[in-house]
């Protein structure tokens, strides 16, 4: 049977539990503390244990002194707390544009995914096995639904719009002031053979990978490794193999290893994040083209991602600025400041 591991499930930069309050022990005496209370919800103190304590395990698990680890959580306190509030808010949102159905759609997603990649009949074993390694499905879930909320109400609420809002007469204007955008770009295909490191040793994974390196580089059929060795739910019927993609969309980190690798190379294994290791072939490169190119869409696209930051903040601090928000005073002179940072930039006098 296949294990599970947390890390392999979640990322860090998500890792943003909030606990709900822990009832009285008496009429006087409260267990938990509230360090921030948004609009109708609440951050306590107990959640950002928690929050504290996952983050550290991950560091730890990428190779981390628990000591650098635990300095550097206790550093980002604040910036922790604000993304709390920030993620609140957020899901206050989702509950607002009735979101809560599709949020659940994806998480449900996810999880069938996985129990396909470890070979599990139902979504029933799967949660068996996961706690029986410590690892709750509730709160997976619950980490989940912060991730794919904010994901939601942001192509909603900031992505979608700004898209369309784009004239004719602006997206042609942009397209000509900067044609060299809009070339054809360099491209690239690639086939790819995924280990998983959920419920494994990996370092064991990472010797396997290296030895599968060699086999692909020896010779043997890196269509029949993939479908032999993938961890991808469809690997055996699509050899993985993806569609050819600019070079320039890459992942850094594929773009780096991949550098100016021929058709039929074969790259080191790559860890692009914490779920596992990647090796990929180079199925098909062709060379970039000089001649511009005009695609509404792909124009609409590059105006959209120079604006999307700012949009964002800006639709960020409008929910603030219309939610009631109220900071414990043992921790306002840590969260506000990173909370506030962009209301402060646009509105000195406050």
């Amino acid at each position: 049977m296949k294990l599970f591991r947390i890390a392999g499930l979640i990322s860090l930069g998500l890792l943003l539990f909030i606990g709900s309050v822990v009832a009285q022990e008496t009429e006087t005496k409260v267990v938990d503390e509230v360090v921030a209370q948004v609009n109708d919800g609440v951050i306590t103190l107990s959640g950002i244990k928690r929050e504290t304590k996952s983050i550290i395990e991950i560091e730890l698990q990428k190779g981390t002194k628990r000591e650098d680890a635990e300095k550097m959580v206790a550093e980002k306190k604040g910036e922790m707390i604000a993304n709390l509030i920030n993620e609140e808010l957020l899901i206050q949102k989702a509950k607002e544009l009735g979101l809560e159905s599709e949020v659940d759609a994806a998480i449900n997603g996810r999880f069938v995914e996985i129990m396909k990649q470890n070979d599990m009949k139902t979504l029933e074993a799967m949660y068996d096995e996961m706690r029986k390694q410590g690892v709750d499905p509730a709160d997976i879930r619950e980490l989940w639904r912060k991730q794919i909320t904010r994901e939601r109400v942001l192509q909603r609420e900031v992505q979608s719009k700004l898209y369309w809002s784009f004239n004719g007469k602006e997206i042609r204007e942009y397209f000509e002031k900067n044609k060299s955008k809009f070339t054809k770009p360099e491209m690239i295909g690639l086939s790819e053979l995924f280990l998983s490191f959920a419920g494994r040793d990996p370092a064991t994974v990472r010797e396997r990978a290296k030895k599968l390196v060699a086999e692909a580089r020896g010779g043997a059929d890196f269509g029949k490794l993939v479908a032999a060795n993938s961890d991808r739910p469809d690997a055996a019927k699509t050899s993985g193999k993806f569609e050819a993609l600019p070079v320039r969309d890459l992942n850094p980190v594929f773009s780096k290893v991949l550098g100016s690798l021929k058709a039929g190379s074969i790259t080191e294994p790559v860890e692009a994040d914490e779920t596992g290791i990647s090796i990929l072939r180079v199925d098909e490169r062709t060379e970039a083209s000089s001649d511009a190119m005009f695609d509404e869409g792909a124009v609409r696209l590059a105006m959209m991602n120079e604006k999307i930051g700012a949009e964002q903040k800006k639709f960020m601090a409008q929910l603030r600025e219309e939610a009631y928000i109220k900071i414990s005073d043992t921790y306002r002179p840590i969260v506000s400041p990173i909370l506030f940072a962009d209301e402060r930039t646009t509105k000195p006098g406050n």
